[in-house]
């Protein structure tokens, strides 16, 4: 009789708190993991409203003092190179690693980057591929008048502004470098697709880049192993990368640093993490 009320309470007790368990998976909710802010901002230049995805940092709080460097991210979406390059900005800001000050990450997200990131071209094959393509100029002209006005406004910002391009990412980087240096005073220029329109923007002018470049100015300038372009005319891509840095060192402007980076166990698509990583020791060495 013992062995049965030991026996009958075992399996009361068993199902109770296998109903308790289960009960506790059914009604609990899973919280969501939050990364960063969505923000949007309707563009007169472009004609359209664009999707801002930010990484704020740890401690970010608006209502207090303390101003933070912003890096903007072409190519920004949540399915594009946002995650990735916040979660090398928090890393490399961790108190124990201190390889980067807290900054806020500006992913702009894509819509046309044919269209965004190149500038008019004379190669009518370019112009058959990509026909929506040569409109740069609204690009840089929203990143100037509404996008970094839009970002100072809002969020607690500083002087520091880093822009970071990959491959057409990197043409624009470059064309804004050469043509509107003073909107960014760091860039990552990574891969860059030099090869559009013929190369023309590797036509530079030593003593104009001299006089163009009025502040203090980084550039890290990364390419892995990658070849030939995809265009009529040859171009390597490890070759225009650096006579792209080899140029810019020809200036022999005071207000301007060049690194170049050769990485060749990378290639087009995987060299992004080890570039980006690799401008933040470039950037703050002594931080």
């Amino acid at each position: 009789m013992t062995k049965f009320i030991a026996l009958t309470f075992l399996l009361f007790s068993s199902n109770f708190i296998f109903s308790q368990k289960n009960k506790t998976k059914t009604t609990e909710t899973p919280k969501p993991f939050v990364l960063g802010v969505i923000d949007e901002i309707q563009s007169k230049e472009l004609n359209e409203k664009r999707t801002l995805n930010i990484y704020l940092p740890e401690g970010y709080n608006p209502a207090e003092d303390t101003k933070y460097p912003v890096i903007y991210l072409l190519d920004g979406s949540a399915d594009e190179d946002f995650i990735h390059i916040s979660g090398l900005v928090q890393f490399n800001s961790f108190e124990w690693i201190n390889q980067v000050p807290k900054s806020i990450v500006v992913g702009i997200a894509t819509v046309d980057r044919r269209r965004d990131f190149t500038f008019p071209t004379t190669v009518e094959n370019d112009k058959t591929r990509f026909p929506t393509t040569g409109h740069s100029d609204q690009f840089i002209a929203f990143i100037e008048k509404e996008l970094q006005p839009f970002i100072e406004k809002k969020y607690k910002t500083n002087d520091s502004k880093t822009i970071i391009g990959q491959s057409l990412g990197g043409l624009l980087g470059t064309e804004i470098l050469l043509k509107k240096p003073t909107l960014f005073n760091k860039y990552v220029i990574v891969s860059p697709s030099l090869w559009w329109n013929n190369g023309s923007l590797l036509d530079l002018d030593s003593e104009m880049l001299k006089e163009n470049f009025t502040q203090p100015t980084e550039i890290y300038i990364a390419v892995g192993k990658e070849g030939l372009a995809p265009t009529a005319i040859p171009h390597v891509m490890e070759v225009d990368a650096n006579l792209l840095a080899e140029k810019l060192k020809e200036s022999k402007s005071k207000n301007v640093k060049v690194y170049f980076d050769y990485f060749p166990e990378e290639n087009h698509g995987s060299i992004l993490h080890t570039a980006v990583s690799n401008s933040f020791k470039f950037f703050y060495p002594h931080i």
